[in-house]
């Protein structure tokens, strides 16, 4: 049975510029939520310099190629650590991923460089900038990208590490043999 294919969508989350500082005492703490389908991850905490935050953070979301037909935008939400509890809405950005699944899935791979999204408030007004990338690689893709990656990192336990000093000692040694070959031949031809 072939294995059934995969989609992974990674979403790296930049930062933010320009959000409403909700706290009335204290300097904010930012932390964002993003769902994609049944899968929801929360971010580290950020510091925030009241209208800014830094997180440079990724994300993985990875589902059945069927799945991803139906998943059709990612939800991200910018939060601020009250004092006493957590959850304190700023505001989210929903972006639509139908082109970069159809795109990832006929290409195999695609890369959006990180961008800045629109912030929407509680009344549906715009506040500031969210930036994210994304990147969609389907699994067959995959595959060949990582046992790549393992080759060059020199992590591949087959081969030891000093084979490549090897294999640039044989060319010079090759080519002195090939040389002399080619003399004993011209000295043969010219006997006969």
């Amino acid at each position: 049975m072939a294995p059934k294919k995969r989609g992974k969508l990674e979403v790296l989350l930049v930062d933010a510029h320009g959000i409403t500082h909700t706290n009335f005492i204290g300097s904010p703490v930012y932390y964002v939520l993003l769902q994609c389908g049944t899968k929801e991850y929360r971010s580290k905490m950020s510091k925030g310099d009241n209208d800014k935050a830094l997180w440079n953070q990724k994300f993985v979301f990875d589902f059945p190629m069927s799945q991803w037909k139906k998943l059709t935008y990612i939800k991200v939400r910018i939060m601020d650590k009250e004092l006493f509890k957590d959850g304190g809405f700023v505001g989210e950005t929903i972006i639509h991923l139908g082109g970069i699944i159809t795109e990832g899935r006929e290409r195999g791979y695609i890369e959006v460089k990180p961008a800045p999204y629109n912030v929407v408030l509680d009344d549906d007004t715009f506040k500031g900038e969210l930036k994210l990338g994304f990147r969609f690689t389907a699994t067959d893709k995959l595959h060949i990208k990582k046992a790549w990656e393992l080759k060059i990192e020199g992590k591949n336990s087959e081969e030891p590490m000093i084979s490549p000093v090897l294999n640039l000692m044989k060319l010079p040694l090759l080519r002195f043999l090939i040389f002399c070959f080619r003399k004993t031949t011209k000295y043969q031809l010219k006997d006969n």
